[in-house]
């Protein structure tokens, strides 16, 4: 079943929309939340969750391209749940947002896209594994069919060229 039916199953309120999720997604969604959460039943309980958070956000959301959809979900939540793990070693939601806040990382978000989009797909590629989908360097390194000293090097450098960027657009001082 391709993504737009899919998607048109959700519209309907069908719940063959989570089989065919599942079907199609599952190992997606889980490496995301295993990646972040580093614990199965966790992880699957967020895939889970995910799949649930789906089912309330279409209608009215109707995702062009459903795997980032879930993806964005998946990484949400689990991080979520990783926080709530570790907030009994906090004081307080040092992580709570403003809603001026909440617009300066909207913006600070669109200025990295910004930025990567100046990249070689490549470059972006690994940058957002490593940094949205927390995928491992050695996983990186498989993936790229190179050795990790390169890898850690390349993002070593894409994190030195986002510090210029961010720099220039005055979002941190030098």
């Amino acid at each position: 079943m391709d993504d737009h039916e899919i998607v048109d199953l959700y519209w309907q309120r069908d719940e063959h929309a989570i089989e065919a999720t599942a079907a199609k997604y599952e190992s997606y969604c889980m490496k995301i939340s295993q990646n972040i959460l580093s614990d199965r039943a966790d992880s699957e309980e967020n895939v889970n969750d995910t799949y649930l958070h789906a089912w309330q956000a279409m209608p009215p959301q109707r995702p062009a391209i459903l795997s980032a959809f879930l993806g964005k979900i998946a990484r949400n939540l689990a991080l979520n749940r990783y926080k709530a793990r570790s907030a009994q070693k906090r004081q307080g939601d040092a992580f709570a947002l403003s809603p001026d806040d909440e617009a300066t990382a909207a913006e600070l978000g669109r200025s990295i896209s910004a930025f990567l989009r100046t990249q070689s797909e490549e470059v972006r590629s690994m940058f957002i594994l490593r940094y949205f989908y927390c995928e491992p360097v050695e996983a990186l390194a498989a993936r790229f069919h190179c050795g990790e000293s390169r890898i850690k090097t390349t993002l070593l450098r894409t994190r030195r060229k986002l510090k210029e960027h961010l720099i220039k657009e005055g979002y941190c001082e030098a």
